[in-house]
């Protein structure tokens, strides 16, 4: 390990394997705990959101950010952003440690990758705390309209989720209508409540599980969701499973309390493990590959890099391509007689390959 300092922080990069850089920084000052990782920059600068959360120990938030930086380059891969994977986490629970200082210290820590990590809205952060951090520094997609941004990119991805949904049930049931269809959604945050207000306007029937009892009671009041406990909403018997929370859910423990025919959803990596997917293969559960079917985000904010400037149309008609990638992906997977999610993964890695 070697240690560099910038003003109050300290800068520490971690070697890890497979990736091209990886580091944490503590800032005294603001108290600022975070970590950013570029997996890879070989089809461009590494995009990926920034994410805050109470992790349990370092070890998680290394874990996630790992994870979620390799997953943001398959992703763009996939995609065809024209940009790599990478990702940033602070620690911290967002109502105690939120504030000015610490979003200006993060700037700054981004600012020390000189461009080759570039961040965007993810969990607990707002377009306002990225207003903030856009002070410290250039490399920062997803602002507001008004100051050259796209604006938040929950819609989007939110756009593409949906799209998948049609895709996943056209592939599995030979109609790609939501009518009358039963979409479980766990999670109805800023991507799942909009996936939802979707889903209800197609004709489906949307039940909802959420830690936060408010955000359901808005969709209930609002929609005509049925609320549903979190506890339940894994084992429920519905046409598709939409994870739209944290990952890891499709695990161990829930694998066997499984009823719906597809999982197709906002979180990323769904899969505890990679064995998982086999497993879902082997319940014939369809599995739209996270990193496929929730890449309308990182299209939208991938668009301000372009020459020009962003264009809305030209980024819904990069969103409504994701349908047409899942298909490339089960059929790669029936094909090769492989999981949907070992079939991303090799569409991933030969789109990198050819860039090297």
């Amino acid at each position: 390990m070697s240690g560099t300092q910038k003003q109050s922080m300290d800068i520490t990069d971690l070697q890890v394997e497979g990736y091209e850089r990886v580091a944490k920084a503590v800032d005294a000052d603001s108290g600022l705990h975070a970590y950013i990782s570029v997996h890879s920059t070989a089809l461009g600068p590494a995009l990926g959101g920034m994410r805050m959360w109470p992790y349990e120990s370092e070890d998680a938030a290394l874990t996630d950010v790992l994870r979620l930086s390799k997953g943001m380059t398959y992703k763009s891969a996939v995609a065809h952003t024209g940009l790599g994977g990478g990702k940033a986490v602070v620690i911290g629970a967002p109502k105690k440690i939120k504030s000015e200082a610490l979003f200006l210290a993060m700037g700054r820590f981004i600012d020390a990758f000189d461009g080759k990590y570039i961040t965007a809205e993810d969990v607990n952060i707002a377009v306002s705390d990225l207003e903030i951090v856009r002070r410290s520094t250039k490399y920062v997609t997803g602002l507001l309209a008004k100051d050259g941004g796209s604006g938040n990119p929950s819609p989007y991805t939110a756009y593409g989720v949906y799209l998948g949904v049609r895709a996943a049930l056209g592939w599995k049931l030979g109609n790609d209508s939501v009518q009358g269809r039963s979409v479980a959604v766990q999670g109805v945050g800023a991507v799942g409540s909009e996936l939802c207000r979707r889903l209800r306007k197609g004709g489906a029937r949307v039940l909802v599980s959420d830690q936060k009892a408010d955000r359901v009671q808005v969709l209930v009041d609002e929609i005509g969701v049925e609320a549903v406990d979190s506890e339940a909403i894994m084992g429920l018997d519905v046409d598709v499973l939409a994870p739209c929370a944290l990952g890891a859910i499709v695990n161990d423990e829930s694998i066997g309390k499984l009823r719906c025919q597809v999982i197709a959803g906002a979180a990323n990596n769904v899969l505890h493990e990679q064995r998982h997917g086999r497993e879902l293969r082997e319940r014939g559960i369809l599995y739209a590959p996270d990193y496929v079917i929730n890449a309308g985000g990182i299209i939208n904010v991938a668009g301000e890099l372009g020459e020009g400037g962003y264009d809305q149309e030209s980024a819904l008609r990069r969103i409504e391509r994701i349908p047409q990638a899942l298909k490339e992906v089960w059929t790669i997977a029936e094909q090769e007689g492989i999981p949907a999610s070992d079939a991303a993964d090799h569409l991933a890695q030969k789109i990198l390959s050819q860039a090297v």
